[in-house]
């Protein structure tokens, strides 16, 4: 029996494509790139790379990316995208949870809820960063995004998609459970072949202080983490309660 996130994605690139939260890709390369000292040289493997569009910029900038992704369909657009660029890029079907690359890459990005922190257990959840963190060489760089654990105890998840205003999937939280942080919601979208679906999720928010904990214990020795703008990445965006996803930002 597939998992919500992989029915979610079967049949969605190019509906992705058109989701309002995927329209700050200029923005977030220009940070990696400023993040990375505009070193071309450096080797970035792009976890849950969706449709492709950090990895297509990124490679289109000149850096050598690796993009992988548990979806198929995804992986498709994504490839289709790369070759109307005439850009070759490496997109492979991967389980974030196993991944096969030890040491292999500078800098790993994971950004727009890339895989983590969808799973439907937290020891799922933590084997993404564990593989995230195998996959990077001795002084590497982990650069990604994940839900505000803080957000849902000050505000409402409903109120924060209902001033969205997107035209593409629809979230209805049912419940938020405290004592595991989790947010189990309705989602209802069109995917491309243009029939309507709607789907049972359940999805993890991470408090600050978790994340570093998480991240310490797979060997990290600095831990920065900001608030999440789309589009807006920036070290001097401090994290507040209103922001509905954090940046992360790791130096092993």
């Amino acid at each position: 029996m597939k998992q919500w996130y992989e029915e979610l994605f079967d049949n969605y690139g190019n509906q992705y494509d058109k989701e309002i939260f995927v329209q700050g890709t200029l923005g977030e390369c220009d940070f990696i790139e400023k993040e990375l000292n505009h070193d071309r040289s450096k080797k970035i493997l792009d976890i849950g790379c969706g449709t492709g569009r950090h990895a297509i910029e990124l490679t289109k900038r000149g850096y050598q990316v690796t993009g992988i992704d548990l979806s198929e369909g995804q992986l498709k657009r994504a490839r289709e995208k790369a070759e109307k660029e005439g850009l070759s890029i490496p997109f492979l079907r991967q389980d974030a949870r196993n991944l096969p690359f030890k040491k292999e890459f500078d800098v790993v990005i994971m950004l727009c809820e890339g895989g983590f922190p969808l799973m439907e257990t937290d020891e799922m959840n933590f084997e993404i960063l564990k593989n995230a963190s195998e996959a990077l060489e001795d002084h590497g760089k982990f650069i990604f995004t994940t839900l505000n654990g803080l957000f849902p105890l000050f505000h409402s998840i409903n109120e924060f998609h209902d001033r969205e205003e997107d035209e593409g999937a629809r979230y209805l939280s049912e419940t938020f459970d405290l004592m595991t942080m989790r947010d189990r919601n309705v989602t209802t979208f069109t995917d491309d072949d243009g029939r309507e679906l709607e789907l049972q999720c359940n999805e993890r928010y991470y408090l600050p202080s978790e994340i570093t904990w998480l991240l310490k214990s797979l060997g990290f020795k600095t831990i920065d983490i900001f608030g999440a703008a789309l589009g807006a990445y920036s070290r001097k965006d401090t994290l507040k309660t209103e922001d509905y996803e954090m940046l992360v930002i790791a130096q092993r």
